[in-house]
């Protein structure tokens, strides 16, 4: 599957209110299911002394899974494609470490930085 098969497809699942106008709601979802991520996270790490058993795994790509949606409904209100940001961000990634300036912070790194 593609980047683009995926976001088509994804979005035959949406309902929200003024959905290809509204970029506020698959935002706070995103943001509310990388908390999900975080918070079974934490608790692998509290309560399992971070050893990852298949059932934790099977809980976390459900919510990667609905992540990725919201990634996805995110990047459609705002008339991106999955496949556009995926190409970019490897085009970016790959300029910082031909710089040798991947670690750091800050979007906007320049060399010496």
């Amino acid at each position: 599957m593609t980047f683009h098969e995926y976001q088509e497809r994804a979005a035959t699942t949406a309902i929200y209110p003024n959905i290809g106008n509204n970029f506020v709601y698959p935002v706070l979802g995103l943001v509310g299911e990388a908390g999900e991520v975080a918070e079974k996270v934490k608790k692998i790490i509290r309560d399992e002394q971070g050893v990852i058993s298949e059932e934790k795994r099977a809980a976390i790509k459900k919510e990667l899974g609905d992540v990725l949606w919201y990634i996805a409904q995110t990047s459609k209100e705002f008339g991106l494609s999955l496949e556009d940001i995926a190409e970019f961000n490897l085009a970016k990634l790959a300029s910082r470490k031909e710089q040798n300036i991947l670690k750091g912070d800050g979007d906007n790194r320049e060399e010496g930085r």
